[in-house]
């Protein structure tokens, strides 16, 4: 009998050593942990957003349902479908429908909603709805890593990305492209009724609702093209989308590609990398946005003195201005221009005296002012002395040469000379701008929004930069010490 004991205990190990690693039989009944939390790792991320919402007034947010009625059917605390919402955004889950499906098999999910599993339609309704609430979250919780000591509150780089809208290029349409639609039709309608007069005249019948149907549609299509233009004339826009008509066409970063979408902007600090101010716009270029996104990001931040750095598009004289009277120095490089003339002498060989308020041309020439131009904002300098001057030939073909000068002038200057004594600012702007949104496309599929609407928009990407600022937050002071300063008691 021993003999036989050894024999069986040698097959056995030798299967353990040399078959495949087996694991428990689905048939075979366990003891179970009595509580989904003992299945939760102390330090997994989920805990820390649990708390982080647990934190929020929900109510003051903007959140509806907070208080539930008396009577019919209770509703979802928004609490929860938050925190189901910031779970899925932290994993690129964004679908409601697959959102549904991770409450009933992710054990994290599980434990986060309390085994809830709300419908599709629920889960998707709750962000359309909530826009402007999920944008209070993120400022939120932008406040809440201030308090943390988290933003450097010294410099802050400013950019700006194209995402593409839920809409199709072909479903744009430039103020040009709107008159030639009109305009066709137009001729159509024309020629149509011009038909019916024919037919008419020459007695021939035709069924008049078909030429009723037939002039309906035109007329519709027409007055759908009214109504576009004048969308576009009260926006001040130069596009329209149909189907989402806060959407801007622009180009995409590809090339020459154009899309329908929007210009996200972003303020990111040098401390830590994380996104203290973030808006959503429709605006093809970034020339209007440097002060009203650096001022947001110093007030977000609480910072006195803040230096911003942003690249050639945010080149406005006008803003730099606004943010030295408030109290911010603004890095910004001057844009590359090309000679169109050659060989003639550029801008920049002309010396400008700011107390005498003249400019001195190569020659040695003095340019007085003589005019200005209020909606190019530039004061115009020129001289009489370029009839017989010996280098007119290399200055100008007309009778004289004008140098422009901006209103801001100083302001731009000042931005260029920061830029071209110290060239590593550009190379901290890109490190620190381009990183967040390049993660954010990645979790965005590529860059392109789930909902239609500049508000549901805005509570999309509010609800993206809360959870790219809760992850670096998790990196950088990690699960135990979060979970103590949401919960200090």
């Amino acid at each position: 009998k021993l003999v036989l004991i050894m024999q069986n205990a040698r097959n056995e190990l030798a299967g353990i050593f040399m078959g495949h690693i087996k694991g428990l039989s689905r048939y075979q009944t366990t003891l179970m942990p009595e509580s989904l939390d003992e299945l939760i790792d102390a330090n997994n991320s989920v805990r820390v957003l649990n708390a982080f919402v647990d934190t929020l007034d929900m109510k003051v947010l903007g959140f509806a349902k907070v208080v539930p009625a008396r009577t019919g059917r209770p509703p979802y605390d928004p609490a929860d479908l938050l925190k189901l919402y910031l779970y899925g955004y932290l994993h690129q889950v964004r679908s409601s429908r697959r959102l549904e499906r991770e409450c009933g098999c992710n054990l994290e999910v599980m434990w986060l909603m309390n085994r809830l599993v709300p419908d599709f339609k629920t889960i998707a309704d709750f962000r359309k709805d909530h826009g402007p609430a999920l944008v209070g979250v993120c400022r939120t919780f932008v406040g809440f890593c201030r308090e943390q000591a988290l933003f450097g509150a010294e410099l802050v780089a400013i950019d700006g990305s194209k995402f593409q809208a839920v809409a199709s290029r072909k479903q744009a349409l430039t103020a040009r492209q709107l008159e030639e639609h009109r305009t066709r039709l137009d001729e159509q309608i024309a020629q149509y009724l011009g038909q019916l007069d024919t037919a008419d005249a020459a007695e021939q019948t035709r069924p008049a609702g078909e030429s009723s149907r037939a002039l309906a549609a035109l007329e519709a299509r027409r007055a759908e093209l009214q109504a576009l233009a004048a969308e576009m004339a009260a926006r001040d826009r130069r596009s329209v989308v149909r189907g989402e008509p806060d959407a801007g066409l622009m180009h995409s970063g590809h090339g020459s590609e154009l899309v329908a979408g929007y210009n996200v902007q972003s303020a990111v600090d040098a401390k830590h990398g994380l996104i203290a101010h973030h808006e959503v716009t429709p605006d093809a270029n970034d020339h209007q946005h440097l002060y009203p996104i650096a001022v947001a990001a110093q007030a977000a931040i609480q910072a006195e003195r803040l230096t911003v750095v942003a690249d050639s598009g945010y080149h406005n004289g006008e803003q730099a201005a606004q943010c030295e009277r408030a109290g911010i120095t603004a890095i910004v490089p001057s844009p590359r221009t090309v000679n169109p003339h050659g060989d003639y002498f550029t801008k920049t060989d002309f010396v400008y005296d700011a107390v005498t308020d003249t400019y001195r041309c190569p020659a040695g020439a003095t340019l007085t002012y003589r005019t200005y131009h209020t909606q190019e904002q530039v004061r115009l300098y020129a001289t009489e002395a370029c009839g017989p001057c010996p280098l007119r030939l290399r200055c100008t073909k007309g009778k004289r040469r004008m140098v422009a000068r901006h209103y801001f002038a100083d302001a731009l200057e000042a931005m260029g000379r920061r830029a071209r004594e110290n060239p590593g600012w550009m190379i901290q702007r890109r490190s620190l701008a381009e990183h967040p949104f390049g993660t954010l496309k990645r979790w965005l599929t590529g860059g392109r929004f789930l909902v239609r609407g500049s508000a549901k928009v805005k509570g999309e990407m509010a609800l993206a930069v809360t959870a790219y600022n809760l992850r670096r937050t998790l990196t950088i002071l990690g699960v135990p010490a979060l979970l103590q300063r949401f919960n200090p008691a």
